[in-house]
């Protein structure tokens, strides 16, 4: 980079809200906006499923955004299609056959969102120092749980609010989505201006020239038990995968057909903001406790603090609380899925040791993304076919797998790992 004169505290914040928001809204936010205009539960969480493919292949295009254009460039223009495509779907909720349409448009967003993580990842690495990037780890993790407050909780929110008002659920989810491509257009004008411009890409681009992809691919699966390593980053969240698609529909649901009935805005404060809030809290622990104690004597007890919660909703599925509890359960859920999530990020990271460490946590992530989506595909279907209290224990049941896969990865203490 050029003499940096531009403060990171001015970009970091912004690019990492930015990733966010996109990434929410296509995976969380469309269950329920999709759930509101009246589809079914099994087609919503298949569907949305698939939203996640892009992240699971994503390291196939990386060397894509190293070797064309500069990763500013890239940010920027990504940053704008994003925006062009939240509008874009804001729009078609108000057609006829608003499902398909709006779901192509989310697809099409989430290679550009996707695309655009690659390059804010890459940019990081080259606007800040080394100590600049240690410092601004926690910084641009809590903006992107930010983020995802605003999606899930503010936004939902808001919907719920226009939803009363106006009496039109489309138009309500309209405005909503509307309201956050403006935001995106926002950011990307003023990340056009701010942001701090390369020195020179052709230097980039001759580096990236001497690296052949496939033998960073097979580098990585080349390591020690990588069957047991790949096994582990599949099932490790396995309940949790099948649990994160049907859990606000299950809030939305009527009771008649087995849900808590849940208002809008109801759910835009319990999973997404007060949830959301408590997960942080969880990874920030989790981070204190790994940091302190060591990745070896922290991961199972992480690990049932991740699982032993999803038991919450098996309660809340045969009793049917007052939302003055169901604040709390779903808070606690959110907090031991922070707090177990933490070691499981951790560990990717312990994994990725070596010249390829970047490339191989973009594969490693790429791997946890499709244990998120295979059984997302099928949640719904099961949830439909069981009902939301044999679903639930299904999901308490699918946790184990995942428990029993740990006992077989390589892993050897490291205290000062999640220092690294």
């Amino acid at each position: 980079m050029k003499h940096q004169t531009t403060s990171p505290w001015t970009f970091i914040p912004t690019l990492y809200f930015t990733s966010g928001i996109p990434y929410v809204i296509i995976n969380t936010v469309s269950v329920i906006f999709y759930k509101k205009l009246g589809i079914d539960n099994a087609q919503i969480a298949l569907w949305t499923s698939f939203l996640y493919l892009p992240w699971v292949i994503k390291m196939f295009w990386g060397p894509i955004v190293d070797i064309y254009f500069t990763k500013r460039k890239w940010i920027t223009y990504t940053q704008l299609a994003m925006s062009a495509c939240l509008a874009l779907v804001a729009f078609t909720l108000q057609l006829p056959n608003f499902f398909f349409i709006s779901l192509t448009a989310l697809t099409i967003g989430a290679f550009i969102s996707a695309t655009y993580d690659i390059a804010t990842d890459g940019f990081y690495l080259l606007a800040l120092s080394p100590e600049q990037q240690a410092f601004f780890v926690g910084i641009r993790s809590l903006f992107y749980r930010l983020a995802v407050i605003f999606g899930s909780g503010i936004l939902v929110f808001m919907a719920g609010q226009l939803e009363v008002s106006l009496n039109n659920i489309p138009l309500s989810w309209t405005f909503a989505i509307g309201f956050s491509a403006l935001i995106l257009g926002i950011l990307f004008i003023f990340h056009r201006l701010i942001l701090p411009v390369p020195e020179s890409y052709s230097q980039g681009q001759k580096a990236t020239n001497k690296i052949n992809f496939w033998s960073i691919i097979s580098s990585y699966f080349a390591q020690n038990k990588i069957i047991n390593i790949i096994t582990f980053i599949l099932l490790y969240r396995l309940g949790e995968a099948m649990l994160v698609k049907i859990a606000s529909l299950f809030l939305l649901d009527k009771a008649e057909v087995g849900g808590l009935g849940l208002s809008t805005s109801d759910v835009g404060l319990a999973y997404g903001t007060f949830g959301v809030i408590s997960l942080i809290c969880g990874g920030i622990l989790g981070g204190l406790l790994i940091s302190k104690h060591g990745l070896k004597k922290c991961l199972l007890p992480m690990a049932l603090a991740l699982n032993l919660p999803d038991i919450f909703y098996v309660y809340m599925a045969y009793t049917k609380p007052s939302l003055t509890l169901v604040y709390p359960l779903v808070s606690l859920e959110q907090f031991g899925y922070g707090f177990g999530f933490t070691a499981f990020s951790v560990y990717l990271m312990y994994i990725c040791q070596g010249e390829y460490k970047t490339s191989h946590f973009a594969i490693s992530t790429g791997i946890m993304a499709l244990g998120m989506m295979l059984p997302g595909l099928i949640s719904g279907y099961l949830q439909k076919a069981l009902g939301y209290p044999l679903f639930f224990i299904l999901v308490c049941l699918l946790t184990i797998p995942g428990m029993i896969a740990m006992f077989f990865i390589p892993l050897k203490e490291e205290s000062k790992l999640a220092n690294n």
